[in-house]
């Protein structure tokens, strides 16, 4: 890699990638355990909004990674049960999971952290390693009713380990999406956390251009979503390695895009594959009809609850996410794909979510 092509900030370093245009600028780094990537126009805006949001995914992963042991929801986790007073930025992260909760029926629960940690999901992803042995009963799921938040005051039971997987990712895009269009002032911005994508301000010309990737067979061509951008109504030219049968090119103007997949986040136990969405029912992985579930929905967040509780809830995601009036893709083990409430069945339609996202209004009921 040239020079020319690393853009560097105090914090990591940030790549330069080519998006087929001259009217968008991008750049891609690690944060979170995935790929961030923030996407910009007018071009010009991109190199003074990095540490914009670097700044936000720092804060992030300082509030609520449950890899970083001295992050504050870690060091709540080595407390023990008892009541705390958290800051606003994690306060609003375990908000907004127990919004998720409530609106999903229990599917997407942020108590399932004892579960994954049984499972071996105990550390970063890329530092799992296969073997060792799944305990002979499911760990038990103690239920987001068991969590109380008031405020800034935490009440966390004995034994809760808590996992914001489900829309903390989404969170963060949404945190950065937002405060790099304010910092620009104008012009349109991207923010995708591992493909979990939020967009901000004005989009270029008919949406961004963005390839919904069936992730199993993608990750490393699409970085899962968002592979290529341009400022231009026209094509996106999905990459050599794209499956013509489950990729699909879409355009996206407002809020945000989540997948949730049952086949990237995978290891061995006793034998068994095992992957990270855990139906909170059984303590186990979900074992439903979808392998990879995509929605568009007001805020990432959201998406990324709606995404996760899709494919826990199984035969039944349809019919869910169709009375939500959420916009999804849905992709079974058999290849079958199931489009719901709106989204295009043709390449290059534009997806439009509701206007207004339920988690931040179920977030500031469940802070009290």
């Amino acid at each position: 890699m040239n020079t020319s092509d690393m853009i560097m900030t105090s914090r990591p370093t940030w790549s330069r990638v080519g998006v087929g245009s001259a009217g968008v600028a991008a750049a891609d780094r690690d944060a979170l355990g995935t790929t961030a990537r923030l996407v910009v126009w007018p071009p010009t805006n991109l190199s003074r909004l990095l540490a914009v949001v670097d700044h936000e995914l720092d804060l992030l992963d300082q509030q609520a990674s449950r890899f970083r042991p001295d992050s504050e929801i870690s060091v709540l986790h080595s407390r023990g049960a008892g009541s705390y007073l958290i800051s606003d930025g994690l306060a609003e992260a375990i908000g907004i999971a127990l919004a998720a909760a409530r609106w999903t029926g229990g599917r997407s629960d942020p108590t399932v952290g004892g579960a994954l940690i049984s499972l071996g999901y105990d550390r970063d992803f890329a530092a799992i390693e296969s073997g060792g042995r799944v305990p002979p009963e499911p760990a038990p799921i103690p239920g987001w009713q068991a969590v109380r938040l008031s405020g800034n005051v935490l009440k966390l039971p004995a034994d809760v380990r808590l996992d914001l997987g489900a829309t903390a990712k989404g969170l963060g895009a949404d945190r950065a999406a937002r405060a790099a269009y304010a910092a620009a002032g104008g012009g349109g911005v991207l923010v995708s956390l591992g493909g979990d994508l939020a967009v901000a301000g004005d989009p270029p010309t008919g949406g961004w251009p963005l390839l919904i990737a069936d992730e199993h067979r993608q990750i490393r061509a699409a970085r899962n979503l968002a592979a290529q951008t341009e400022h231009a109504a026209g094509p996106v030219r999905p990459p050599a390695e794209a499956d013509p049968v489950t990729a699909q090119q879409i355009r996206l103007a407002s809020g945000g895009l989540a997948t949730s997949s049952v086949t990237c986040r995978q290891w061995r136990r006793d034998g068994q594959l095992l992957h990270h969405i855990i139906d909170p029912s059984t303590g186990r992985p979900a074992d439903g009809p979808w392998r990879t579930v995509s929605v568009v929905a007001a805020s990432c967040a959201e998406a990324n609850a709606a995404s996760t509780a899709a494919i826990i809830a199984g035969f039944e995601a349809e019919s869910w996410l169709t009375a939500q009036g959420l916009p999804a893709r849905l992709i079974g083990h058999d290849g079958t794909i199931v489009l719901t409430a709106g989204w295009p069945a043709a390449d290059g339609g534009r997806v439009d979510p509701r206007a207004t996202s339920r988690l931040l209004a179920g977030a500031d009921l469940e802070r009290g």
